[in-house]
């Protein structure tokens, strides 16, 4: 069942999200996965939400959240530039974090994230700075070159989707491989593109993520 929420970040600052359990009589869920969206994408991606739609039979929670108001998301859309703010990402991903550790339904559940283009970096950046409370990061057609010096601070199992048509993002993901210094794996979907259009791509990414969480949550 998914909840529409409004969540306090700070500054003023509120952020639209649904969040969603497990459907059934399954009991508390065993996790909780955060949604980053990125490159212009919000809580309404049909991609992400079919990602969580897996997770959700899968027995995790999910919460999608629009890292952006809808007055920067104008401002984004004209500039380009808060996609890039990987800062600012990450901080309204932390404070998601710490709304969810303090919400009944969610409160004590370990935490992992789940982060789309630019939205792995901000990904990247947020558990590099949770060590303690983030315990797994997927990357789905990820930029973690965007998290900086902050990559290699990462020590989670972190999981790196890519498309096998999607050359230059694969390239930053294998370079990004190295920094990483935790566990790590790179998956490439076979003829997949940046986006995962093709039929079976994103089942695909959905299936790899569904088991990366489950191991780690």
């Amino acid at each position: 069942m998914n909840q529409a929420l409004r969540v306090h970040v700070g500054g003023g600052v509120r952020l639209d999200a649904d969040l969603a359990l497990p459907p059934g009589p399954a009991g508390r869920p065993h996790g909780l996965v955060l949604f980053a969206h990125g490159s212009g994408s919000s809580r309404h991606s049909p991609r992400n939400r079919h990602v969580a739609e897996r997770l959700r039979a899968a027995g995790l929670a999910t919460l999608l959240a629009d890292l952006l108001t809808l007055e920067e998301e104008r401002e984004d859309a004209v500039t380009r530039e808060l996609r890039f703010d990987i800062g600012l990402l990450a901080r309204r991903l932390e404070a998601l974090s710490d709304w969810a550790q303090t919400d009944a339904r969610t409160e004590g559940l370990p935490t992992g994230l789940f982060g789309a283009s630019t939205g792995a970096a901000a990904a990247l950046v947020t558990a590099a700075s949770l060590p303690d409370r983030v315990h797994a990061v997927v990357s789905r057609g990820g930029r973690p070159d965007l998290a900086g010096e902050r990559l290699g601070r990462v020590r989670q199992p972190t999981l790196l989707i890519v498309g096998g048509a999607d050359p230059l993002v694969l390239d930053l993901n294998r370079q990004a491989m190295e920094r990483l210094a935790g566990e790590k794996r790179l998956e490439i979907v076979p003829g997949a593109t940046h986006l995962f259009e093709e039929p079976g791509a994103l089942d695909e990414v959905a299936r790899l993520a569904t088991a990366w969480f489950s191991a780690y949550l």
